[in-house]
C-alpha cells in the first residue's frame, strides 16, 4: 500500500533552488517535451547479499495530455514503476524527466517539493483524515505548500465542486460512501493544479456504480486536458484509457492504444 505523499513549503524550497538553469535539454526531435520520460531505469532491492531486480531496463514516454494505464499482476514490477513515476522513489539506474526535469538523482526534499507541485495522487484506500471534514481534507497540500487560510478553503471547496460534492464540504469520511470518499481524495488531487493524476487501484475498494463513477470523473480530466497515469490490475479500468502498458518482470512487454478508450 503506497502511504501518503509527503509535501513541503514550495516557496522555501523555490527560495533554495535560486537561479539555476535547468540541466541538458531533451532531443525530441521537434516534437513537445513528454510529461513523463524514462530510458533504460532499472530499480534494484538490496538486504543484505540478497538483491531483486524490480524494473530492468524500461523505457517509456507519455505525452502531456494522455490517459495511461499501466498492467501486471502482482510482482510485475507495475508498484515499483508508479513509486518511481510518482517520485516516491528513483531510480537505481537508467534517467527519468518529469515535465522535462531530471529528477533521477534528487534528494527526498527535492522529491517532496516535486510531489506537492506537480503530482496529484488519488489512492486506493482514499487516505482520508477521518476527524476533518471533506474540505479539510482537500486543503492538506495547500497548508504544506504555505497557501494563506482563506485561499485554501475557497480553492477545497471550488475543487469539491469540480467532482460533484460541493453539498458535502462539511462531510466528514465516515458519513460519506466509498464512491464520494474516492471523489474528495480526486478533488485533494486536483486543489495544487498539478500537470499529473497519479492513481493507484483507485477504483480496488469500490462497487461497480462507485467505480464507473470515479472512472468517469478520470474520463472528465482528460477530456480537459489533464494527464492522468492509473495504476490497475483490471481490464475494465484499463479498458477506459486510451492507452495501455503492460509490464511482466520488471519489463516493459506490450505497450499500445486502446481504441474503444475514452472515446467508448
Amino acid at each position: 500500500m503506497t502511504e501518503l505523499p509527503m509535501y513541503v513549503d514550495t516557496d522555501e524550497a523555490d527560495a533554495a533552488d535560486g537561479s539555476d538553469e535547468p540541466d541538458e535539454t531533451l532531443d525530441t526531435g521537434g516534437r513537445p517535451t513528454p510529461i513523463l520520460d524514462l530510458v533504460d531505469v532499472g530499480k534494484t532491492y538490496r538486504s543484505g547479499s540478497l538483491s531483486v531486480d524490480a524494473l530492468r531496463g524500461v523505457t517509456l514516454s507519455v505525452a502531456e495530455g494522455d490517459y495511461v494505464a499501466v498492467m501486471g499482476p502482482s510482482g510485475s514490477g507495475k508498484s515499483t514503476l508508479m513509486h518511481i513515476l510518482g517520485c516516491l522513489d528513483v531510480p537505481t539506474s537508467g534517467r527519468y524527466r518529469l515535465a522535462g526535469e531530471d529528477v533521477s538523482g534528487m534528494q527526498e526534499r527535492e522529491l517532496a517539493d516535486i510531489r506537492n507541485r506537480r503530482i496529484g495522487f488519488v489512492f486506493q484506500q482514499f487516505n482520508l483524515l477521518p476527524a476533518m471534514s471533506a474540505w479539510r481534507n482537500v486543503e492538506l497540500p495547500l497548508v504544506y505548500a504555505g497557501v494563506p487560510r482563506a485561499e485554501r478553503r475557497a480553492r477545497a471547496v471550488e475543487a469539491l465542486g469540480r467532482v460533484g460534492l460541493a453539498d458535502r464540504i462539511d462531510h466528514r469520511p465516515g458519513e460519506l460512501s466509498g464512491g464520494q470518499q474516492q471523489r474528495v481524495s480526486v478533488a485533494r488531487a486536483l486543489v495544487t493544479n498539478p500537470s499529473l493524476i497519479l492513481a493507484d487501484e483507485p477504483t480496488g475498494n469500490l462497487d461497480s456504480v462507485s467505480t464507473a463513477d470515479v472512472l468517469g470523473l478520470f474520463r472528465e480530466l482528460h477530456e480537459q486536458g489533464r494527464t492522468v497515469v492509473i495504476i490497475t490490475h483490471e481490464p475494465d479500468v484499463a479498458g477506459q484509457a486510451a492507452r495501455t502498458i503492460h509490464i511482466l518482470d520488471g519489463q516493459v512487454v506490450d505497450d499500445h492504444a486502446v481504441t474503444a478508450g475514452v472515446a467508448s
